[in-house]
């Protein structure tokens, strides 16, 4: 399975704590988004990421540079439980053509 992470999910530390391992990417892109912030309430989520404000993601007319992780299905589900509730998870194509995951806003 593809991951796009575009946000915290590329920073070691929240890799480690969210899925027992540091994850190796490559770069890609997606297309059709913009960034935008949101405010996590979930005091584990700040702890974990060292940050209140978070990236997300919302359509609009950009291109978001970011990283695809090949991980498991027991690692997409970790990646769901760490997510909060501003956070949908989609399937997208990304600039490479590949399909991946990606969380967006709710």
């Amino acid at each position: 399975m593809r991951l796009f992470s575009y946000g915290t999910l590329r920073q070691r530390e929240v890799q480690v704590a969210t899925f027992g391992r540091e994850l190796e990417g490559e770069a890609d892109a997606l297309e059709g988004w913009v960034l935008a912030t949101v405010l996590i309430g979930d005091e584990g989520v700040v702890a974990t990421s060292g940050l209140a404000e978070h990236l997300i993601l919302r359509p609009g007319e950009g291109v978001i540079e970011g990283v695809v992780f090949e991980i498991t299905e027991a690692e997409l589900a970790h990646a769901d439980r760490y997510e909060t509730a501003d956070y949908q998870r989609v399937e997208v194509t990304l600039a490479s053509g590949r399909r991946a995951f990606v969380y967006v806003a709710a």
